[in-house]
């Protein structure tokens, strides 16, 4: 919202921008750490760097989806374990419980609801309730 606006409160368009991939994942290092770097209606993208094995969880009301841009990411899910590579993507629905897995470091952009913490259902010491916007 620009506060600025002529009439106070009302939030003015979005103007285009152009966003740097590259230059953005050479802004952060830590992983399983989300950053903002926009928004799409009401979906957040952000950038993430994996590395290891993550925790198993789901999200009760968010679709999640992740665009690999660097790297092999393995999603373990119950049933089986999928594999996405390099320019692939995988969304995985609400109530799905899956666990990503970087045998590597992966860069991975992520396609989310707004608001949607990175640990879904599970809370712990991982969880990133507010990602830093970059």
């Amino acid at each position: 919202m620009n506060l600025n606006s002529p009439i106070a409160g009302v939030a003015e368009p979005m103007q285009p921008f152009v966003v740097n991939i590259s230059d953005k994942f050479s802004r952060f290092n830590q992983h399983w750490s989300p950053k903002i770097v926009g928004e799409v209606n009401d979906c957040a993208v952000k950038l993430v760097k994996l590395k290891g094995e993550f925790v198993w969880h789901s999200h009760e009301r968010e679709d999640e989806m992740f665009l690999v841009i660097k790297g092999s990411l393995r999603m373990l899910l119950r049933d089986r374990e999928l594999v996405v590579n390099e320019g692939e993507f995988v969304i995985i629905p609400r109530g799905v419980e899956h666990c990503p897995v970087a045998d590597e470091e992966v860069h991975v952009m992520l396609f989310e609801p707004a608001g949607t913490l990175n640990t879904g259902s599970v809370t712990n010491e991982r969880t990133v309730s507010e990602p830093e916007r970059i």
